[in-house]
């Protein structure tokens, strides 16, 4: 339980409390965390509460609670503040999100490739595997939500096996590319697997979905 204060120069220093979970797993998926004050209602506290923890996901292997302090000291009255302009509604809509991620190997391919497809399909996410060489791009689309909680199955589960065979964790993933997708950006219809044979091939399909700055920014470095 940290008790701290986020300074509002509209108003006193606004007193916050904020209880840390942290689960076995911690940093591999976010804390629970619950945010009480004196000076917010309720709503604020929830609303306070799912900003911090969208900061959460996006750290997540890191230690980070302190980070998580300092943010909602630094940002908690203009989180605040938006939240009284939009006349006390919370938006739970994210609209959908591209992200980007690259894998540095996969040793058992076929089953690998199968528990992507069947994680992606089951949370409704579309988007591509994609295979070009020894280049491994999973490309997703779907909320921001719906993203977090692959990526937690792709941190946390036995994915791929070890050099000796044994089953193992997903060690070297790396996050390319997190964006919001454009206003009228059509998304995949399905996630599904491809192999490309040159990368004027896996460029076109970049361009073909829209992606052309990202290919440009975030995958053509990687050659």
């Amino acid at each position: 339980m940290i008790q701290t204060s986020a300074r509002s120069p509209a108003a006193s220093d606004i007193g916050l409390r904020l209880v840390f979970d942290l689960p076995a797993t911690y940093p591999s998926c976010p804390p629970n965390l619950s945010v009480s004050s004196e000076e917010l209602t309720r709503a604020q506290c929830a609303e306070l509460r799912d900003r911090i923890l969208e900061r959460a996901w996006d750290r997540l292997s890191e230690p980070m609670i302190h980070d998580l302090v300092s943010w909602a000291q630094q940002n908690c009255d203009s989180i605040i503040g938006n939240y009284v302009q939009d006349g006390g509604r919370l938006t739970t809509d994210q609209g959908t999100w591209t992200t980007l991620l690259h894998l540095d190997h996969m040793r058992a391919k076929n089953k690998y490739a199968k528990t992507i497809e069947k994680w992606a399909t089951d949370l409704k996410l579309s988007g591509k595997l994609m295979f070009m060489g020894k280049m491994i791009l999973i490309l997703l689309q779907g909320t921001r939500s719906q993203i977090r909680e692959y990526l937690v199955l792709q941190k946390t589960c036995k994915v791929d096996v070890d050099s000796s065979g044994k089953k193992c964790k997903e060690r070297m993933m790396r996050v390319l590319c997190d964006m919001k997708s454009p206003p009228g950006h059509d998304r995949f219809p399905s996630f599904e697997v491809a192999e490309f044979s040159s990368i004027a091939e896996l460029e076109k399909e970049f361009v073909g979905a829209g992606l052309s700055q990202v290919f440009t920014e975030h995958v053509r470095g990687l050659f």
